[in-house]
């Protein structure tokens, strides 16, 4: 079985690259699981129904949130129905959203997709380790491929969530931080690891903003809005081969394509 993650998707450059090439890669790399973290789809912070569905229909099967998941609070009816949209597991109960969604890949296999948040530099919350361990305890049972999608700022505790999981799930990837790493590998017990997928957007920015506003405010301390920019619209992400017997993935690369990309593998002007 082969799954796509997709980083961070922020504004509409984000969302346009994504509809261009989740198709493509689809197609060329034989996927049959594409997860994306969506938390920064809606011009920058949440996630809108619309832009929702339209990662759906673009080829995306599950998407993964963070900390900007109640920013657009019109998508609180997806969260509480069946859709596959994942809150972070360790937030509270009471927090709209499902911990978790089993769906099934292009191939049948049954899949879990795990989203998680980290504590260091964030705002307080509940235990990760804690939750995912509670959240593996609760899947169906013979449920061999899970995938996590640890959203935290801090590398150390990104690794150490790979090191906890090693043989207990397929992959644990990083999201959050929007800068792609170059630390792919899988663990000795058989789980994919990357710090970090990096972000899918406008990288004539600083993380995604436009820089003059960052720069200005960052220099004057006058406060000004971080409009999402516009320019060098790229996909980053990872692809996993698992073995949908065992769980364990065999392979792990990373993903950067920019527009002229997506146009030379499909052949299509975009």
């Amino acid at each position: 079985m082969r799954l796509l993650f997709i980083g961070d998707i922020v504004g509409p450059p984000g969302m346009g690259i994504v509809k261009q090439a989740v198709p493509v890669l689809i197609e060329r790399e034989k996927l049959d699981l594409v997860v994306a973290n969506a938390e920064n789809a809606s011009n920058g912070s949440g996630l809108s129904p619309a832009l929702y569905r339209q990662l759906r229909t673009a080829g995306v099967d599950v998407v993964t949130m963070g900390d900007h998941i109640y920013r657009r609070m019109e998508l609180a009816k997806l969260l509480t129905d069946s859709e596959p949209i994942c809150k972070p597991a360790n937030y509270p109960e009471q927090a709209l959203g499902r911990t978790c969604a089993v769906v099934s890949a292009r191939d049948g296999a049954k899949v879990a997709v795990v989203s998680l948040i980290g504590r260091l530099f964030m705002k307080p919350v509940d235990c990760p380790f804690q939750a995912i361990d509670r959240v593996l305890r609760e899947l169906p049972p013979g449920t061999k491929s899970i995938f996590v999608d640890m959203h935290a700022e801090a590398t150390g505790e990104k690794a150490l969530m790979g090191r906890h999981l090693d043989g207990r799930v397929s992959a644990v990837l990083g999201s959050h931080t929007h800068v792609q790493t170059a630390d792919e590998c899988i663990l000795p017990g058989g789980t994919a690891f990357l710090t970090d997928v990096g972000m899918t957007g406008p990288y004539a920015s600083i993380l995604g903003r436009r820089i003059d506003r960052v720069l200005s405010t960052t220099i004057t301390f006058i406060p000004s809005p971080f409009d999402v920019a516009t320019e060098d619209a790229r996909l980053a992400g990872a692809i996993i081969d698992i073995d949908a017997v065992t769980g364990r993935a065999s392979a792990i690369r990373r993903v950067m394509l920019r527009e002229a990309d997506v146009q030379d593998i499909s052949g299509v002007t975009v």
